[in-house]
């Protein structure tokens, strides 16, 4: 976006965005595209498709190459992070991340390019990625019409589909399991399985201090900024949309897949909120296998910005080994 001239700034939120005056929005990250195709460092491909076209919803598709020829692979629907307000599936960052991911799990993937805020305030969000889910499980209805090649059932298992994200796009990850709970079985979803939901420090949050947020106040103070500019919300903090724990909240129970992975870092300080999500699921009467792992020494989605470190590479192997285990 051009840069704002003669203008003085309304509202900002760092470290994302600016908000001017005269009504420009100025990202001062995640504004960067990579292009798609062919990745000779993992043997990925990739290409963007339009999902939705009501809507403009786009996404990022990337299998191995070559494509096996007598397997069919596991499924991974990504929601990128960003919160909610910068970044896309384009982000060099996310285009490196996934490739690394698909080659290390061997998978299909589709990373949803949701639309942002504020020019698309939440839920907008919630609505594209639940699009895209329909949109994906469609195709697992072999009488489809137009579907796309890279999803046909000689390509991808719809018995082994995972739904994975980082930060914002965790907590995307979170909402949706709760509508796929609430969804099947409808037509489109019989031969649609989501088998996992893979959390990379999640985006959750809420008005009381927990855990390092009373000792860090300052960064509690920048973070409790962001979701009043996502997300216009008489309650604040503890909208049931950030805060999972709030009574009026959906029930953890009906998280709609068999088994969870929730990661942190040491150094987030979104990590009380991860680690409470995972309590709170085990304690939960939900009959589902709850895993936790946490990377030592490292800040909010450290793999995103330095997936060459050792570390980056555990966290992508440790996420490939859970969905390539027992069902």
């Amino acid at each position: 976006m051009a840069q704002p001239t003669n203008s003085g700034i309304a509202i900002e939120v760092p470290p994302y965005l600016r908000v001017h005056t005269n009504g420009t929005i100025e990202r001062l990250a995640g504004t960067q595209v990579s292009p798609a195709g062919f990745d000779p460092l993992t043997n990925v491909v990739s290409k963007d498709i339009l999902l939705i076209p009501e809507t403009g919803v786009t996404a990022r598709l990337y299998r191995p190459n070559p494509s096996p020829k007598t397997t069919k692979l596991p499924l991974l629907l990504y929601f990128h992070g960003g919160a909610f307000c910068i970044s896309s599936s384009f982000d060099p960052f996310y285009h490196s991340s996934l490739n690394r991911l698909v080659a290390e799990a061997n998978v299909v993937a589709l990373s949803v390019n949701y639309r942002l805020a504020p020019e698309h305030p939440l839920p907008t969000a919630y609505h594209d990625s639940w699009d895209s889910i329909q949109w994906v499980a469609s195709h697992a209805l072999e009488d489809r019409e137009h579907h796309e090649n890279w999803l046909s059932h000689e390509n991808v298992d719809f018995g082994r589909v995972f739904l994975a994200g980082d930060s914002a796009g965790a907590n995307i990850g979170h909402f949706m399991t709760l509508k796929l709970h609430d969804s099947v079985p409808k037509q489109g979803f019989f031969d649609f399985k989501v088998l996992g939901l893979i959390m990379v420090n999640p985006y959750f949050w809420g008005n009381e201090s927990i855990g390092v947020e009373i000792s860090d106040p300052e960064r509690k103070k920048m973070v409790d900024k962001w979701w009043g500019f996502v997300c216009p919300s008489d309650k604040g903090n503890d909208d049931p949309l950030i805060n999972p724990f709030v009574e009026e909240a959906p029930g953890l129970e009906r998280v709609g897949c068999n088994k969870v992975l929730v990661t942190v870092a040491e150094k987030d300080i979104l990590r009380e909120r991860g680690k409470l999500y995972h309590k709170k699921l085990v304690n939960s009467d939900w009959k589902g296998t709850a895993e936790f792992y946490e990377t030592l020494g490292e800040d909010h989605v450290f793999h995103i910005f330095n997936p060459d470190c050792q570390k980056a590479k555990s966290l992508i192997k440790r996420i490939a080994h859970f969905i390539n285990g027992q069902k």
